[in-house]
């Protein structure tokens, strides 16, 4: 989006000595510019600030192991999804064994999903598997279309259904799953949410929110609604009935937050629970944590259709160092693991947390050479996209019809809260 002001999901650029500040928006994620032009690593503690988030903190994690049994995520005990709104309420429903689902989506752009696309639907798998949450997977093919000029409707919708195959590669339970293509499902209570939605919301919200210009299309200010519906769920009268009175969990990039601050404050007005949101940081892109990776720049990214040939080049030429310049000078002085790109990657896929203790260690000391940190980086990253590869040969589709059915009722009963958190394959909490 072409925007010259500095709209709320920004920071303000006069909190920061940088020439230019970070800008965090949902369209538009830069880290800050130094004064020779470099880019900055994001800077989540004052997104928190800026965005009025909570950090997900040691006593939230534990009353979440607590009650689901089953150790935090890797992303949760590395602070990878790390701030929230009111996650402690979903957890009080939990525990007293009231209902809520969990909502995600994935916008279409391409019919290539890339490893960063990975994150929330890893993690809404997790959800899914330690709750037996019942979840809905929002693919909004319609928002591509009026956000990318270039873009035609039918090769949206198209994107979207080979998206969704490979959503279905991750492992979610139809019986508990319901995705939908915006342009196909829009109608009855979803329709309904989204004309109540845009009543409450005036342009001047809007510009405010995201920053919108003359210049935007009024598609693109309407699309806050759409994306807002789902946040509540008589929208899904087969699933959860026609009251509105459960609320959802939606796991997402920070950057999506100000689509939902506002969908928290609709929520109000309609007498509908407020969504809860847990935050991911972004996965960065291969030139640096400066900026998050995306699908439309292939030098950032590494597809979940690219071969493990093609990973390790892509690595190998592409990823950033945080290594000494030369060998020596590594092994003189270190490596910096904060802006190693291929360290950051492992962070979100290596599981073992003493192995990641390690490497991060042995690379600030030296003893760990540059090739052999992006190595590991290489077999990790290739084993889970070969993995998906694999799954995705198995998906069908009949199979993609079972998710996609708005016909077809769903699981949605939560499983009891439990005390005591189950010991991994290794015997560690």
């Amino acid at each position: 989006m072409s925007n010259n002001s500095a709209p709320n999901g920004s920071v303000n650029a006069n909190a920061n000595p940088s020439n230019e500040d970070q800008v965090v928006t949902p369209w538009d994620v830069q880290g800050a510019k130094t004064a020779d032009g470099k880019l900055e690593a994001i800077n989540y503690d004052r997104l928190i600030e800026q965005f009025g988030t909570r950090r997900i903190d040691a006593d939230l994690i534990a009353r979440f192991e607590r009650l689901t049994g089953a150790r935090a995520h890797p992303f949760l005990r590395r602070g990878l999804f790390f701030s929230h709104r009111d996650l402690s309420s979903i957890l009080d429903r939990f525990e007293k064994g009231k209902p809520f689902y969990l909502y995600t989506g994935r916008g279409p752009s391409s019919d290539n999903m890339h490893t960063g696309h990975m994150i929330p639907f890893l993690f809404c798998k997790y959800l899914q598997d330690v709750f037996q949450a019942p979840l809905v997977i929002q693919l909004t093919d319609d928002e591509k279309f009026l956000f990318k000029p270039e873009l035609k409707l039918e090769d949206a919708h198209r994107y979207a259904i080979q998206n969704a195959k490979d959503i279905i590669s991750f492992g979610f339970d139809p019986k508990r799953t319901f995705m939908f293509s915006n342009l196909d499902y829009m109608g009855g209570g979803f329709y309904y949410n989204v004309v109540k939605i845009a009543k409450c919301i005036t342009l001047s919200q809007a510009r405010s929110a995201f920053g919108f210009v003359n210049e935007d299309n009024i598609g693109k200010i309407h699309f806050a609604s759409i994306q807002a519906a789902p946040s509540f769920s008589n929208t899904f009268p087969h699933m959860f009935g026609t009251k509105g009175d459960v609320p959802c969990l939606i796991p997402c990039a920070i950057d999506q937050d100000p689509y939902f601050r506002v969908t928290r404050d609709v929520a109000v007005r309609l007498k509908y629970p407020k969504p809860a949101l847990i935050h991911a940081q972004f996965f960065p892109a291969l030139q640096g944590s400066g900026t998050k990776m995306s699908a439309s720049k292939a030098e950032t990214a590494i597809y979940i259709t690219d071969t493990p040939a093609q990973i390790k080049n892509k690595i190998n030429r592409h990823a950033f160092s945080g290594g000494g310049a030369t060998a020596e000078l590594h092994a003189q002085h270190g490596g910096n693991p904060d802006v190693d790109v291929a360290f950051q990657w492992l962070k979100f896929f290596l599981e073992d947390d003493e192995e990641l203790e390690t490497i991060e260690k042995t690379y600030r000391v030296g003893t760990l050479s540059t090739s052999n940190l992006k190595k590991r980086c290489i077999e990790v990253v290739s084993q889970i996209v070969t993995e998906i590869q694999e799954r995705r040969k198995t998906v069908t589709d009949e199979l993609v019809k079972e998710f996609m059915d708005p016909t077809v009722p769903k699981l949605v009963q939560l499983k009891a809260p439990v005390g005591g958190v189950v010991a991994d394959d290794k015997g560690k909490k």
